[in-house]
């Protein structure tokens, strides 16, 4: 019910999947541009530069959607409906995944081009790693976007909050990517396969668990 309302609203809108591509390709496009070198540190600011705009894209779409919610106390009524706060901690979070994921297919091409990246290569290394590695951005931003319906420095708070938590994800998909892009073959990632999977089961435990003490306050 609730992925599929904001789901609706998007489709309608366009708004956030509008800004939030044109934010990452502008991203990839400057890294692009601003960091020369051999194929080697290519290949580094490559894994970066994927990550970071991810994670930058899902503040963006994470400050708007939530804003959604504020207006006209739309969260108030979306407490209101005869769900389970774990409920609607799973279909905020699942809606925040989907779109994750759009941009994810948009920004990998696009980091391949202008980096000079064989998907053929690596592209389901990389798939592999965002699979394990965007769960647990959904989770944490959906979790803490929450905080952000009751302050008025929301953006701010959002920011502070989210981006310490999001860092072992990001490093591990940042270092992963890395490695992959530098040739270690896709069964020696393990570990940072597996540090990513703890992750994400930490932090959708931790939302669900943990949503309604922070929406009830």
């Amino acid at each position: 019910m609730v992925t599929s309302k904001d789901l609706r609203i998007e489709a309608r809108s366009g708004e956030v999947t509008a800004t939030s591509a044109f934010f990452a390709l502008l991203v990839v496009v400057l890294a692009s541009m601003s960091f020369h070198g051999g194929a080697v540190s290519q290949r580094l600011v490559a894994a970066g530069t994927l990550w970071l705009t991810v994670a930058f894209a899902a503040v963006l779409a994470l400050s708007r959607t939530w804003q959604r919610e504020r207006e006209d106390a739309a969260f108030v009524g979306l407490l209101s409906l005869p769900l389970s706060r774990s409920a609607l901690f799973l279909g905020k979070f699942i809606g925040l995944l989907l779109f994750l994921g759009l941009v994810e297919v948009l920004v990998i091409p696009v980091v391949a081009l202008f980096f000079a990246l064989d998907l053929t290569e690596v592209g389901l290394g990389i798939v592999l790693v965002a699979a394990l590695a965007t769960p647990g951005i959904a989770a944490t931003g959906t979790l803490f976007g929450s905080m952000t319906v009751r302050t008025r420095a929301r953006d701010l708070v959002l920011a502070i909050v989210m981006f310490p938590l999001l860092a072992p994800t990001l490093l591990a998909a940042v270092v992963a990517t890395r490695e992959l892009l530098g040739g270690m073959p896709m069964n020696e990632l393990g570990d940072y396969l597996m540090l990513m999977g703890l992750f994400d089961f930490i932090f959708i435990v931790g939302g669900l668990t943990l949503f309604g003490l922070l929406v009830d306050e």
